[in-house]
């Protein structure tokens, strides 16, 4: 039986987060969503992580969808976005702790790894590089700095959201579209749900502000991550070149990488199934299989 997915509002770090959440175990993974998503990305995860025994919560980020939405570019500081991860997991009083996450999620989540913010139990990273790893690269790989044409776009006031903004966010809908491998695992319910969040007064620029807040974020700098980390990485990201996946032994003492063919930047909702079945695997061997899990492979969570 699958597990079913409820919608509840959490309080924390002074905001209302709207989640949806699988599960209602002790051990809680905290799964946060990249640009231009919400916490419907993770619709494939949910259930799969609830059957192996974990509490999955999914939030719509500040600013985003029905969560709070504070005004200001400074409110989106990586600085408040950690305190947000901080919060929830407060707020949820967890036992285990795992942190899954995408994109601008995955971004939040490495910096929460590196100022050992939360305790975390283990971490799951999904097409987003380390920091450092990010910033060595663009220094020296001239096709890295293009491919992050658009960082530099986004920091031009206004306009960004207005171009997006046109047609019913159909610039939204472009960036699964024109990114993805499998232009079927975005049908357009799927990209209404983006569209519908994107036209949400105010949503576009908070979205945005994530990137204009946070320049000086290839600044971070830490002690060797400890905690047990996943990568999961669709190797035809045209945002992120592949060369983000190497040079990860300063950086992560506990490292295990999983790249999948032929798939996008959007390789949890393009590929659920491996993912799921990586996840599992990767948690069966480090022990954070939740308590009365069900371990059987996941064979019907989405398309392949």
């Amino acid at each position: 039986m699958t597990p079913r997915v409820s919608t509840t509002t959490i309080k924390a770090n002074g905001l209302d987060f709207v989640c949806d959440v699988a599960g209602d175990g002790p051990d809680v993974a905290l799964c946060l969503h990249g640009f231009p998503e919400s916490r419907f990305s993770w619709r494939f995860q949910l259930p799969f992580l609830a059957a192996q025994g974990w509490r999955a919560v999914a939030p719509d980020l500040r600013g985003y969808g029905q969560s709070s939405r504070p005004a200001g570019k400074a409110a989106y500081h990586i600085d408040h976005l950690v305190a947000d991860v901080v919060g929830l997991f407060d707020a949820l009083q967890p036992r285990r702790k795992l942190l899954v996450a995408h994109d601008w999620g995955a971004a939040i989540a490495w910096v929460v790894a590196m100022r050992r913010a939360v305790d975390l139990d283990g971490l799951i990273i999904m097409n987003v590089p380390h920091p450092t790893v990010f910033g060595d690269l663009i220094k020296h790989y001239s096709p890295q700095r293009w491919k992050s044409w658009y960082v530099a776009f986004f920091q031009i006031p206004w306009l960004p959201e207005f171009l997006l903004r046109q047609n019913r966010a159909q610039g939204i809908a472009n960036a699964f579209i024109n990114m993805a491998i499998d232009k079927g695992a975005f049908p357009p319910h799927v990209l209404e749900e983006y569209r519908r969040n994107a036209l949400i007064p105010g949503a576009l620029t908070a979205m945005i502000n994530y990137y204009r807040a946070n320049l000086k974020l290839l600044d971070e700098s830490s002690p060797s991550i400890t905690v047990p980390t996943l990568m999961l990485w669709g190797e035809e990201d045209k945002a992120l070149d592949i060369r983000l996946t190497e040079g990860y032994g300063p950086h992560v003492q506990d490292f295990t990488l999983v790249r999948f063919p032929q798939v996008s930047h959007w390789v949890q909702q393009e590929a659920p199934v491996p993912v799921n079945s990586a996840m599992l695997d990767w948690l069966t061997v480090k022990g954070l299989a939740g308590q009365g899990a069900d371990v059987s492979h996941p064979s019907d969570s989405g398309p392949a």
